[in-house]
């Protein structure tokens, strides 16, 4: 591979990250998402916002063993209440749901249209030579080795993200902030290693030593700005970052 303006390209247009086969244990925290529960950031009649933790799927898996969702607990916790989105497993942070079918056509469309701002919070391998910088390379799933995602800039669909140094320390790591363009599966982790500064904690994409570096992946979806569903007015929601 070469480098070229600080971002690694591959000869054949192909970057197929190595497959570490680490095991997985579905082992899903308690969460509190009554009302007033700690897990709860905002809930009207239209919309809740909630704060995934880290180590709960989105939304049920296809084993009997992967029943156990944030969008199942939010549907018992809240009868109708519908996921619009999805952060990976290992993720923390702003997650929204739709309380009406309304709501649900309103966001949905917000996304479709990239209305809909996200901001991340992760916690990197090294020191980037720069402040700041764009990623654009597209990914494709590595459908023998799912869930696996690669670089392939022909087959691939477009991908887009923009990090910013927020600190660096004595350790070789560095707190980033990361703006996803697009949405695609793994984005934000897969990128990350692409310009050789995986995430810490990264099971599925990060070395031995950079994956035990953290007890859990240090990625953390940390503010969420959409059009509110009723009246239109422009809101953003926040989850501290817990690492």
């Amino acid at each position: 591979m070469s480098a070229i303006s600080g971002k690694m390209q591959t000869h054949d247009g192909i970057f197929r990250p190595p497959h570490y086969g680490r095991i997985f244990d579905y082992a899903p925290p308690a969460t509190d998402f009554t009302p007033q529960g700690r897990d709860i950031i905002y809930c009207d009649d239209h919309i809740i916002v909630a704060s995934k933790p880290p180590g709960l799927l989105s939304v049920d898996g296809k084993s009997d063993g992967h029943k156990d969702s944030l969008s199942s607990r939010m549907a018992a916790a809240y009868p109708g209440a519908r996921i619009v989105h999805r952060l990976d497993m290992a993720t923390s942070g702003v997650i929204i749901f739709a309380r009406t079918p309304e709501a649900m056509r309103h966001i949905g469309l917000q996304f479709e249209r990239r209305h809909v701002e996200k901001s991340y919070i992760a916690q990197i391998s090294g020191h980037p030579d720069s402040d700041n910088g764009e990623i654009d390379a597209a990914i494709i799933c590595d459908w023998p080795r799912r869930p696996l995602q690669m670089i392939d800039f022909a087959q691939g669909r477009k991908a887009v993200t923009r990090w910013e140094v927020i600190s660096c320390d004595h350790k070789n790591t560095s707190r980033i902030k990361l703006t996803p363009v697009t949405g695609r599966s793994h984005q934000l982790r897969l990128h990350m290693l692409y310009i050789r500064h995986p995430i810490l904690g990264d099971r599925l994409y990060a070395p031995d030593a950079i994956y035990a570096a953290a007890p859990r992946l240090y990625l953390h979806a940390h503010t969420l700005s959409i059009f509110h569903p009723a009246g239109g007015a422009r809101v953003t929601f926040k989850a501290p970052c817990p690492f």
